[in-house]
């Protein structure tokens, strides 16, 4: 079974700041900052096939999860619904060292 991938425009804004904040960090490296969107997509492509795969949320939701990517010394934490049989949706996405998700 194949899962279409949805993104809020809330994800969209967080993968836009965090591949700001990765350029910064890297003091302008675009290589870099570039290589760290790079690791989030093919995280996300897990959710076109596993979305069960990722660990549950906090709150007791079944169907909200969290995506792990390690990228470096850390990584990004993906926070998804699973819509249906057929659709995840990417809400929201933060750096592991952020409190959390904005």
């Amino acid at each position: 079974m194949t899962f279409r991938v949805r993104f809020t425009e809330e994800a969209i804004e967080d993968l836009a700041r965090l591949h700001g904040f990765a350029l910064q960090q890297s003091s302008g490296d675009w290589r870099q900052a570039d290589d760290a969107l790079e690791a989030i997509r093919r995280g996300l492509a897990l959710l076109e096939t596993s979305p069960f795969a990722c660990r549950r949320a906090a709150g007791g939701n079944a169907l909200l999860r969290e995506l792990l990517v390690g990228f470096g010394s850390a990584g990004y934490v993906g926070l998804l619904e699973i819509e249906d049989s057929a659709t995840v949706t990417l809400l929201a996405v933060r750096h592991q060292r952020e409190d959390d998700y904005r």
